[in-house]
């Protein structure tokens, strides 16, 4: 029964998206809804920011029907979080809004669930030494974490396919863990991300007519919703069956979500070290390197994608080894930075030779 639930929201996420698209695309047309051309953008023609439009009504509409009639009294409090990222993407993409309203809104969207769905860490499961936390330090770290991810899938969309692939993996994910340990609503609603990302990836990527972004509407709900699962990942992990507990949690969830993590780390710190703000707009992100070196899109988002999964691999190959969590957290991080560094390296080298050849 569970198993048709689950498959229920994945086909129908995918479904809705599929047949909201197009007309959501006329309206765009119509009304001319277009991202503004920067210098910094890496499109050649306007394009509708609307799929996060899609992305919305295809989610919500799912998990609603696959979830009617479990126990998941949690949903009408991370439904109510999504709502405050639609609106508040959507007016972006549509008008523009200061990165502080942004924030602050992010911020009261993960207080509400915080505080009503009670989605918060207690346990940090031996991260430098520390399991069981206080209250305050718990919501205060849960806070701070959440509105971390949300941010970073909101700067990681900058090429097709990137935000919605890692979005779909990482879902795909943990919505199957959270199946195989009983959790059956969280997963229906994992999986309904997963299928409606999936159709949007096939117009970001594919689409010529149909083609369309997501905008800050779609960065900003998928990265709430993943932010959901992170902190839901690690405290049903305290109490999963023997056979599919992860130990360290911490590390693995961070390896699932490390490429825009690792990413956002790198560009502000670039940009600080440069006495920049860390919010200002630049090309130094890992897509804008590997796009310089492989010239497509595509083979940019599936070299990411299978660079995530690498170290997702690595990350439970670490967890069998019932390797120390911190042990798990340094691998992991020292690999993921060294993969990011890469195409910069390559780029550096290109140019040294020209320089010298010239």
């Amino acid at each position: 029964m569970e198993i048709i639930l689950i498959l229920s929201a994945l086909i129908l996420g995918f479904l809705l998206v599929l047949i909201a698209v197009p007309p959501i695309i006329r309206i765009a047309k119509s009304k001319h809804l277009f991202e503004p051309f920067e210098e910094r953008k890496i499109h050649t023609k306007v394009v509708p920011p609307l799929g996060g439009v899609a992305i919305f009504i295809a989610f919500t509409l799912s998990a609603i029907f696959a979830t009617d009639g479990l126990e998941f009294t949690e949903f009408k409090y991370i439904l109510a979080g999504v709502i405050l990222m639609f609106f508040t993407g959507l007016k972006d993409d549509l008008i523009i809004i200061s990165a502080r309203k942004k924030l602050i809104i992010q911020i009261v969207a993960v207080i509400l669930l915080i505080s009503f769905a009670n989605i918060h860490f207690t346990n940090l499961h031996g991260v430098l030494g520390e399991y069981r936390i206080g209250h305050i330090t718990g919501i205060s770290l849960s806070l701070f974490a959440m509105i971390v991810i949300i941010n970073a899938f909101n700067l990681i969309d900058g090429v097709d396919g990137l935000a919605s692939g890692i979005g779909t993996l990482a879902s795909l994910v943990f919505g199957t863990w959270f199946y195989l340990t009983g959790n059956y609503p969280i997963a229906i609603m994992a999986f309904a991300l997963v299928g409606a990302l999936a159709a949007f990836f096939i117009y970001n990527v594919f689409g010529n007519s149909n083609k369309l972004f997501m905008g800050d509407t779609g960065s900003l709900i998928i990265g709430f919703l993943i932010s959901v699962m992170v902190v839901s990942f690690n405290e049903l992990n305290l109490t999963a069956p023997e056979p599919y507990r992860i130990v360290g949690a911490p590390a693995v969830s961070f390896a699932i979500i490390i490429v825009p993590l690792i990413d956002t780390l790198r560009v502000m710190t670039i940009r600080i070290a440069q006495r920049r703000s860390p919010f200002s707009p630049d090309k130094n992100h890992i897509h804008h390197r590997l796009l310089s070196l492989l010239h497509s899109h595509l083979k940019v988002t599936s070299t990411i994608l299978a660079g995530n999964l690498v170290l997702i691999v690595i990350a439970l190959g670490l967890n069998y080894w019932q390797l120390n969590v911190n042990l798990q957290f340094v691998i992991i991080f020292l690999v993921g930075l060294g993969l990011s560094m890469i195409p910069s390296y390559i780029l550096r080298t290109k140019r040294t030779k020209k320089a010298y050849s010239s």
